[in-house]
């Protein structure tokens, strides 16, 4: 389960990028796709913190899975 939450997070990271550079392009609102690009860092982080090994050499994923 933790593994579709994150290859959704992941997926939607890109489509913000996506989204924002599409939205830029077009003339659409400064704030609008810089507050897109703030989420999609956002949760590109929350990706890492979860699948990065702590100093135990374990994950979070790995964590939850046991």
């Amino acid at each position: 389960m933790a593994s579709l939450a994150l290859s959704l997070l992941v997926l939607t990271t890109l489509a913000l990028i996506v989204g924002a550079f599409w939205l830029w392009r077009r003339g659409g609102s400064r704030k609008q796709v810089t507050l897109m690009l703030v989420l999609a860092v956002v949760m590109a982080v929350n990706v890492a913190i979860w699948t990065l090994p702590g100093q135990s050499g374990q994950s979070l994923v790995s964590a939850a899975k046991e």
